[in-house]
């Protein structure tokens, strides 16, 4: 589902630049990058990563995929305030890129030119040019519900609510989640998403285990619900059948105007009262996690 790109009724009545941009610009940015410790991986667990924003390492005991990977300093003009949780030159060999939607914080090409290697990349429908000249030796693209076999994985792109155009001209771009299969198991990758009905199909069609799913950003300059909130991605999980809730998308980037510190705080009262909290697993940018 494609979100309308018409502003919200009020949103001319708050000044981003003032309360949110210009402020960040004088706040020094957080966070430590340490060589990462890598645990060694048996078969059928998964060893998790979260670099930032919505940018996860993923591995399994053969192979290393990299979803939405982003090093960047600034979106343009919006300042990162939270490091990389490791520096892109300690990454191991990766065999897989996911790249959901090619916003700039999803899609950055400076970082995907760094880490491409001949390894393939799949993205959704329409974003394949603007990966095609980055060095990875072939593209798949994806509509909705489609699958890619690779080797012992398989991901499969979901639908949902959000919009894909990286400038107004592009509007034919598509955008969706990643469901991640190897050995029984399975990872979903929301990418960005305002709440909608499709979480329930998604689950239906998929056994998810694993939920990364954003929380942050629901607060927009444009007033649009472009986004989930907190409260909204304790239902995606509901509706998703999940076991394990791992929040993302909040933190990094200042690109609504709730503090960076709100998602976090609102998602875990929330899922105290739904009677998940201990479902939920809050990650440290950095620190591989294996389940």
């Amino acid at each position: 589902m494609r979100v309308t790109l018409k502003p919200g009724m009020d949103w001319h009545r708050r000044n981003f630049l003032a309360e949110v941009l210009i402020p960040s610009l004088f706040t020094k940015r957080s966070g430590e990058r340490a060589v990462p410790r890598f645990p060694k991986i048996g078969p059928g667990e998964f060893c998790i990563t979260w670099i930032g924003h919505a940018s996860f390492l993923i591995q399994t005991h053969d192979r290393n995929i990299l979803v939405d990977p982003n090093w960047a300093k600034w979106l343009k003009v919006i300042k990162r305030l939270k490091q990389p949780g490791i520096e892109l030159h300690h990454l191991p060999d990766i065999d897989l890129v996911l790249v959901t939607h090619a916003h700039f914080d999803h899609l950055d090409r400076r970082t995907l030119r760094r880490i491409a290697s001949d390894q393939p990349i799949v993205v959704p429908v329409g974003v394949g040019t603007l990966v095609h000249d980055l060095g990875f030796n072939i593209v798949h693209e994806l509509d909705y519900w489609q699958a890619v076999p690779l080797e012992a994985l398989k991901i499969s792109l979901t639908p949902c609510h959000h919009w894909g155009a990286r400038f107004l001209a592009d509007l034919h771009r598509g955008f969706g989640g990643f469901v991640i299969e190897a050995n029984g198991r399975s990872i979903f990758h929301c990418g960005d998403s305002a709440y909608f009905p499709g979480f329930k199909e998604i689950g239906e069609r998929h056994e998810i285990e694993i939920a990364l799913l954003p929380i942050g950003a629901y607060d927009p300059p444009s007033g649009r619900e472009v986004h989930m909130n907190p409260e909204e991605a304790v239902q995606a999980f509901l509706e998703l059948r999940a076991k394990k809730l791992v929040p993302m998308h909040y933190g990094t980037f200042r690109l609504g105007y709730e503090p960076l510190d709100e998602p976090l705080t609102r998602l875990l009262a929330r899922a105290r009262e739904a009677g998940i909290h201990d479902d939920v697993l809050v990650m440290t940018e950095g620190q591989p996690v294996v389940l």
